[in-house]
């Protein structure tokens, strides 16, 4: 991928895998405040969570949820029914993405998870 703007820090880090605990809205406005303060991250607005409430198909039951950053946002996808978890963090602020995998994996209960920086 070719860098368009490289005078624009921007840090990507997509991180997915099977959760043990159980999640609800709450849950993920909990792990919102969580991470950022674990990270030294900094939100300027409330996180949102959406329910799929019964839209769609059995399998992809579950929550989209996202936390506005100054320095960016990250977004949750939650597939309930597999106990699967998809993270895209971005920033362009520097963060220690050892321990954000650390962190979110301890969090949710993750025996397994797979990350990617882009």
């Amino acid at each position: 991928m070719i860098n368009l703007a490289p005078e624009i820090f921007r840090k990507r880090m997509l991180l997915e895998g099977f959760f043990t605990i159980e999640v609800n809205e709450k849950t993920l406005v909990d792990f919102f405040r969580f991470i950022t303060e674990q990270l030294g991250l900094k939100t300027y607005g409330d996180p949102i969570v959406h329910a799929t409430s019964g839209t769609g198909k059995d399998s992809n039951q579950g929550y989209d949820a996202f936390v506005p950053l100054i320095d960016s946002g990250i977004y949750v996808a939650v597939w309930a029914n597999q106990k699967f978890l998809s993270m895209v963090m971005y920033t362009c602020k520097e963060f220690d993405e050892v321990n954000a995998r650390n962190k979110t994996s301890e969090f949710f209960k993750m025996p397994k998870v797979e990350t990617k920086l882009f």
